[in-house]
């Protein structure tokens, strides 16, 4: 897949999935625009791929937010010319009992995964359908909206949405040749999880694949979704999760 002069915004792209994704975007020659909250985690991203083939420029915010999201795609088209790639990763897991979920809780998961999504997506299909030139946007989803989780009700509720969203924006955006998907990942070793001591042990275990995914794993899917020889495929949700939804034991079971 080569990404030789197209340009892409990662949002939640600090570490972890998002990161990957950054640096094989540029190591394939794309120019990115590299978004997440953390201001010093965006900076020691964007150092961390210096010399490869593409450029990066680091944009800290929260991109749940309308200025933050019409910087990003205005630092990407004034940097760089154009618009070609969206990848709207970032999301924020708030666990609880649905019996006692608080409305803060909720209404933030919602802002940031579904409002951020949303409106990045929107503001992308703008800047695109202006061009001429098509493009695509993948939203990051997740197996929970797939499978029922315990403590995640609001989280999977909305990587469910953002799967229908997908489906919805076909009807309106496929007209301007952009294509719009979701990658859906299962249980992941991040630097988050990997704060968990138990968790590739019990993912381990109920993996039908006999482990969790890696960061890698991921971001090869995205890149193959977000590249021309996907540019077909739209709508659709691909799940990366090892086989786990196929039988879908409890990692909650002792």
């Amino acid at each position: 897949m080569d990404f030789k002069g197209k340009v892409a915004i990662v949002t939640g792209a600090g570490q972890g999935i998002g990161l990957e994704i950054c640096k094989q975007l540029v190591a394939k020659g794309a120019n990115v625009i590299l978004n997440d909250l953390d201001a010093s985690l965006t900076r020691d991203a964007v150092a961390g791929m210096e010399g490869e083939k593409g450029k990066c420029i680091g944009l800290a915010g929260d991109s749940s937010e309308m200025p933050v999201i019409e910087e990003m795609v205005n630092t990407a088209v004034t940097t760089f010319g154009k618009l070609d790639v969206v990848v709207a990763n970032a999301g924020i897991t708030l666990f609880g009992e649905f019996l006692t979920y608080t409305p803060d809780s909720f209404f933030e998961v919602m802002k940031v995964n579904l409002g951020g999504s949303f409106f990045l997506a929107q503001a992308s299909a703008n800047q695109m359908k202006k061009q001429g030139l098509g493009g695509a946007i993948l939203f990051m989803s997740s197996v929970t909206g797939h499978q029922a989780h315990e403590n995640l009700a609001a989280y999977g509720m909305t990587k469910a949405a953002l799967e229908m969203l997908a489906k919805k924006l076909v009807i309106e955006l496929s007209p301007y040749k952009i294509n719009v998907n979701t990658v859906a990942p299962g249980a992941t070793l991040t630097e988050r999880t990997l704060r968990d001591k138990e968790y590739f042990g019990t993912w381990e275990k109920i993996t039908p694949m006999g482990s969790p995914a890696s960061v890698n794993d991921i971001a090869q899917a995205v890149l193959f979704m977000v590249s021309d020889n996907a540019k077909h495929i739209t709508g659709q949700s691909l799940v990366i999760d090892g086989g786990w939804t196929s039988v879908s034991p409890s990692p909650y079971k002792k």
